[in-house]
């Protein structure tokens, strides 16, 4: 449906080089990647405010790479929604229509029914300054969808608002998607936010597309420490693989040794091993786990699964534990501690 063939643009001193990705119908696409990245600019560029240097962007067939602006059947969402203040919310919504000429009876017709669509019905008669961000959001979608484009490019929409309109703009996203068939191609920085909603997602760096697949196996099978970091994995240790022996190896960081399992050669890389796959105790226990290490708790903070517990071992290693666990062992922080892990629960990743 939507086709990039190697495109590149020049934005100042930023370069998006070469991209090349399908967003087939009815896709949810997500773009994931840090900030500087490049997914504004991509989406931009494909929304005709940038001219690509090179490559070609194809809808349905149709060669858009030069296409006005209002012809390209991509519209573009941004972060900050950009309503015209002056206007009503039904004036908003309506705006693309009537510059498009649309008769009165019929804009009017459509604008109710996107407006039911994104539940924003009850808004029509207010204006922008009296909306929360949530509602502003939903308003945002409302104006685009009135002019039916073929998928909607969406600019970090989640990002500015509250845990409450985030889930509910996310519910409603996905409703758009999934019972309507609307196409999306969506840009984050939000792992979770990618994996509750994408149906394929991509990884940006430095103006690129590194990986490009299912979310479950593109964060399931992080290949470099980019993509580990985007997935959320805080343990990620740059060391020396020395030996390895019937499938186990051992793994050299900061003057400790853990083991792994792997059959590669030796060489230089990282180990990775996910939080929840830590187990803090007071006492070393008896249990199948190869890597026991003693150490001091550092730090207790809420985080996004329960409780993170930083603990230094002589690296930083962090697990996440429930309030019962932390009130069960009384963890607090200086408290000497033992964190163990499972070689198996450790992963490999060549340098």
């Amino acid at each position: 449906m939507l086709k990039l063939d190697k495109l590149s643009v020049t934005v100042g001193n930023f370069v998006l080089r070469e991209v090349s990705l399908e967003v087939e119908r009815g896709d949810y696409f997500v773009l994931l990647g840090a900030s500087g990245a490049g997914k504004s600019v991509l989406l931009e560029t494909l929304a005709g405010h940038h001219v690509p240097s090179n490559g070609t962007i194809r809808l349905d067939g149709r060669d858009v790479t030069h296409a006005p602006i209002q012809k390209r059947g991509l519209a573009l969402v941004y972060q900050d929604r950009l309503l015209f203040p002056h206007l009503s919310v039904r004036a908003n919504i309506g705006y693309g229509l009537r510059c498009r000429g649309l008769p009165r009876a019929d804009m009017a017709a459509r604008v109710r029914d996107v407006a039911a669509q994104v539940g924003a019905t009850h808004l029509l008669a207010r204006y922008p300054a009296t909306l929360s961000g949530g509602e502003a959001q939903r308003v945002a979608l409302a104006r685009v969808l009135a002019i039916s484009p073929l998928c909607l490019l969406l600019d970090e929409p989640l990002s500015s608002l509250d845990a409450g309109p985030r889930d509910d703009i996310r519910a409603l996203l996905r409703d758009l998607n999934r019972m309507r068939n609307i196409t999306c191609l969506h840009v984050t920085h939000d792992f979770e936010e990618a994996l509750s909603l994408a149906s394929r997602v991509a990884i940006m760096d430095n103006g690129r597309i590194r990986r490009e697949g299912a979310p479950e196996d593109v964060f399931r099978d992080p290949r470099s420490e980019f993509e580990a970091r985007m997935a959320g994995i805080r343990n990620f240790y740059r060391g020396t693989l020395r030996r390895s022996s019937g499938g186990e190896a051992e793994f050299v960081t900061g003057g400790l040794s853990f083991v792994v399992l792997t059959d590669a050669p030796p060489s230089e890389g990282y180990m990775m091993l996910a939080a929840t796959d830590v187990i803090v105790s007071t006492e070393r226990t008896e249990t199948s786990a190869r890597n026991c290490l003693k150490g001091t708790v550092l730090d207790i903070a809420r985080g996004r699964h329960g409780i993170d517990v930083t603990v230094d071992v002589g690296v930083k290693i962090t697990a996440v534990v429930t309030q019962r666990s932390v009130e069960k062992l009384s963890l607090e922080r200086g408290r000497p501690i033992w964190a163990s892990f499972k070689a198996s629960a450790a992963r490999w990743i060549s340098a």
